[in-house]
């Protein structure tokens, strides 16, 4: 397999028809992959799952670490499957205890996110998961959170990429794992 790890071309293709494509969403000028489509089917929810899994079976996984909001969705049930901790990323504020927090620039602007600073003890075994792998810049915070932290990270894995973000740029170095890319 190439680099990103995509699946097998018949399993994307399978996936893909499954997302809703919106156009002019959020706002003119976008294509928005609606995965609310994909996930609402049972099977195809289960395959995610297993795909993003297998690679990290025997890893020794100690900690998932998932972004707010929709890495979520796919964060804990992966910590389930790997016999692993989940950690959330939050928005500042969010977090009831002592944080470190990471900002990070956007189109028009910045942002911040922020760890628990006992989330993760030195050395653990970690894989950041988020469902969509754009400008990289989420991603790059996460894991400035998860060094700060101590964290050794295994991999980052995604369930959407999309290619001409050019977002593994911004994360040279990391195992990155894309299960479907436009």
């Amino acid at each position: 397999m190439n680099p990103a790890h995509p699946l097998p071309s018949e399993k994307q293709l399978a996936l893909k028809s499954a997302i809703r494509e919106i156009p002019d969403f959020p706002k003119k000028g976008i294509l928005f992959y609606d995965i609310t489509t994909l996930l609402k089917d049972p099977m195809s929810f289960s395959v995610i799952l297993g795909e993003l899994a297998a690679p990290y079976k025997e890893a020794g996984i100690r900690k998932v670490v998932a972004i707010e909001a929709r890495g979520f969705i796919f964060g804990a049930p992966l910590a389930h499957h790997l016999r692993a901790g989940f950690v959330p990323i939050r928005k500042p504020g969010k977090l009831p205890s002592d944080v470190y927090e990471s900002t990070y620039s956007l189109e028009y602007g910045n942002s911040t996110i922020a760890v628990h600073r006992d989330a993760i003890a030195r050395g653990e075994r970690v894989l950041l998961v988020d469902d969509l792998l754009a400008t990289g810049g989420t991603m790059a915070a996460a894991v400035d959170l998860v060094k700060r932290l101590g964290g050794e990270i295994f991999g980052l894995a995604f369930l959407v990429e999309l290619t001409d973000l050019k977002g593994r740029d911004k994360l040279k170095g990391y195992d990155i794992r894309s299960l479907i890319q436009y």
